[in-house]
């Protein structure tokens, strides 16, 4: 094990994919003669979403995408959110789209997500694609997984017969990334809160990733020495689903909180984006 562990800098990988991303957003407005876009639904007036929303804003700015926003009022029914989604579907000017996670409770999130054609489920949210993914089918994953996956093979971390061990089971998170730990040849263990002897189990891993959503929820002394820990987690005070502070200084590889997973996960979503258009194209 090296002496000092590796940080796997997703703020400096996210940069360079976004360089190469304008060039390929250039290139391909010059040759169609219009600019990708990505629709961004933002349901309500969550603050934390809004922000989230802003800066995806902010990255298709970056890299020459046009970002379309529609707001919507909290009182929004299901309906109302399929048409919006259907007219997105059927416009050839958008390429990708975005509903942001999560909507009122009267919604039926998982109808809206799946009502996204999957052509333009740049964010990896409907079942379809879930299942082709898993499938090792072409599709789009979702983007915080993908994002990962991407900062893993770009750091040269060996997946293939290592254990990971992944602690949270969201359909948008905890699932995907299982999915394609299994699909790059790990042995993968999901945990959740019925899981029972949790510390063993983590103990065991070689890769550990947090996604369980609660701050420091997985203590150093539950991670061997010489593991892999991959936070997606994000909370108040900069702090992520594991205990770094603690368990960093002992790993064999680490990604921060802030600035590991995250700008990951929006430099992602542009990446699945231009793609997207180029198929269009």
């Amino acid at each position: 094990m090296p002496e000092q562990p590796l940080v796997l800098d997703g703020k400096t990988l996210a940069k360079s994919m976004e360089q190469a991303l304008k060039a390929r957003v250039a290139l391909l407005t010059r040759k169609t003669g219009k600019v990708p876009a990505l629709a961004t639904i933002l349901v309500g007036s969550d603050p934390a979403s809004a922000t989230y929303v802003k800066m995806k804003g902010n990255a298709c700015s970056r890299v020459g995408m046009t970002s379309r926003k529609i707001e919507l009022p909290d009182a929004t029914t299901t309906s109302e959110l399929i048409d919006h989604i259907d007219r997105l579907n059927a416009d050839p000017a958008v390429q990708g789209i975005l509903l942001q996670h999560p909507v009122p409770r009267q919604i039926d999130e998982r109808a809206c997500f799946d009502r996204i054609a999957l052509e333009k489920d740049v964010d990896g949210v409907t079942c379809l694609g879930f299942g082709r993914m898993s499938m090792g089918e072409k599709a789009f994953g979702s983007a915080t997984p993908a994002g990962i996956m991407t900062l893993l093979n770009h750091y040269a971390i060996e997946l293939a017969g290592k254990r990971a061990v992944v602690v949270g089971r969201s359909p948008i998170l905890g699932k995907p990334l299982a999915m394609m730990l299994l699909g790059a040849n790990a042995t993968v263990t999901i945990c959740h809160s019925r899981t029972r002897d949790l510390p063993d189990i983590v103990r065991g891993a070689d890769i550990v990733v947090g996604a369980v959503g609660k701050p420091e929820f997985i203590k150093a002394d539950w991670i061997k020495e010489g593991a892999v820990i991959v936070d997606a987690g994000f909370h108040p005070g900069g702090v992520g689903d594991v205990d770094l502070k603690n368990a960093a200084a002992t790993s064999r590889a680490y990604t921060p909180v802030p600035g590991g997973v995250g700008p990951m996960t929006i430099a992602t979503l542009i990446r699945q984006t231009v793609e997207a258009a180029e198929r269009a194209a």
